[in-house]
């Protein structure tokens, strides 16, 4: 009997002074018997908790949904464990919601079923494990942060290298364009030099007046090899200067007629016997807002091209048409055309197709007219076939000099 007595007095302190809240309910959800800690955590006093419902210690918004597990819970009764996973609320006195972890148990009284309800208040463990997901967000954004700093890092890094090799592989461009140059210039040089020596040294034993025509002749070869050296030294500066991207549109305006005129003048003197170059203007715009040099620097590229590589007896057409919007500039010759397989790479620098590999060039030309052509905003084509000829068109905006004043 002592240690009966004994058992009692033991189970009363530990419902009396354990720290977690503990419940008593009946199968109504009635509280029948709470312990000190319950009246600590929820606010009341032990006569007003008797007074409640277990429902009346929950947030209204849960209390439907409570109901419904607990008549679940009356008809199969077993321990559990609460909490674990779920965000269970409970409401203090004072109307003031907190975090709780529910554990449950049950014994039968005289025939009635009595639910024990240990409760614990969590709110500083929720605290601390939302300080640690704030740290854990915190430190993932410090993740984020660096990793993208790396990435744009290692972007450019990469940019970077890619911009040096670049670099590297335009030096050795140049240099190989500077071999090149070197190669050709004193084969290129050799034939027009040759030539002025000759008839320059020529020129002084027709010094009668019925010489005059052999006179003229070595005059005109004279005029013709400095016009071929002229050009050949141009094209060599000016890829020069597209390679190191030191070229630019200068616009300015100027009477393009005149300029096509003089240019086609120019030529006649390196054209190939019996050759005929017809050239034609049409629309009544003649002034044109563009780069000069460049647009002379296409007509004399263009048509020593078409001399060339037309033969003796052949024709040669310019057709330059101006209108207020666009200029289309063609060119046709009836030269040794060239080869479909090789037609794609045309306008590269220093290319020569292999049927033209036996005629002076420097295989600049092209790449040149191309480039200038693009830095004015315009475009080129051409048609070619074997022994018929080559067409070359080209398509260039004729630029407004301001909002309100077009050229024409």
């Amino acid at each position: 009997m002592p240690n009966m007595e004994f058992q009692q007095e033991s189970l009363n302190a530990l419902f009396e002074h354990t720290s977690e809240g503990i419940l008593i309910t009946n199968s109504e959800g009635r509280i029948i018997r709470c312990n000190p800690s319950s009246e600590k955590l929820f606010g009341y006093k032990k006569s007003e908790l008797l007074t409640l419902c277990v429902e009346d210690l929950i947030p209204k918004n849960l209390v439907e949904r409570h109901k419904h597990h607990r008549e679940s819970y009356n008809k199969n009764p077993h321990p559990r464990a609460m909490g674990k996973n779920m965000d269970l609320k409970a409401l203090r006195a004072d109307k003031s919601e907190f975090p709780v972890e529910i554990s449950l148990s049950y014994f039968n009284r005289e025939g009635e079923l009595c639910v024990v309800a240990f409760i614990i208040d969590i709110t500083e463990r929720k605290k601390a494990e939302e300080k640690i997901i704030a740290l854990n967000n915190e430190l993932e954004q410090k993740v984020e942060e660096r990793t993208r700093i790396l990435k744009e890092a290692l972007n450019e890094l990469e940019i970077s290298k890619q911009k040096l090799g670049e670099s590297l592989q335009k030096e050795i461009d140049l240099n190989e364009m500077k071999s090149r140059f070197v190669a050709m210039a004193s084969h290129e040089f050799r034939t027009p030099l040759s030539a002025i020596l000759s008839s320059a040294s020529l020129i002084g034993k027709y010094n009668k007046t019925e010489e005059d025509e052999k006179r003229q002749k070595h005059i005109n070869r004279i005029k013709s090899s400095v016009t071929n050296l002229t050009l050949i030294l141009n094209d060599f500066l000016s890829v020069g200067k597209l390679e190191e991207g030191k070229v630019y549109a200068n616009y300015s305006l100027f009477n393009l007629k005149e300029l096509h005129q003089e240019c086609v003048s120019e030529m006649q003197v390196i054209k190939k016997e019996n050759q005929v170059i017809i050239d034609g203007y049409e629309g009544l715009v003649k002034e044109v807002y563009l780069d000069k040099q460049m647009m002379k620097n296409i007509y004399l590229n263009l048509l020593s091209n078409a001399i060339k590589f037309t033969n003796e007896d052949k024709k040669i057409t310019l057709l330059t048409k101006v209108d207020s919007e666009n200029i289309e500039i063609t060119i046709s010759d009836e030269g040794i055309g060239i080869p479909k397989d090789e037609q794609p790479k045309l306008f590269q620098r220093f290319y020569r197709a292999k049927n033209a590999i036996n005629i002076q060039g420097t295989g600049l030309g092209l790449s040149i007219v191309s480039k200038y052509v693009e830095l004015m905003n315009g475009r080129i084509e051409f048609k070619s076939e074997l022994i018929l000829g080559t067409t070359f068109y080209i398509k260039l905006p004729n630029k407004k000099i301001n909002e309100n004043y077009f050229i024409n």
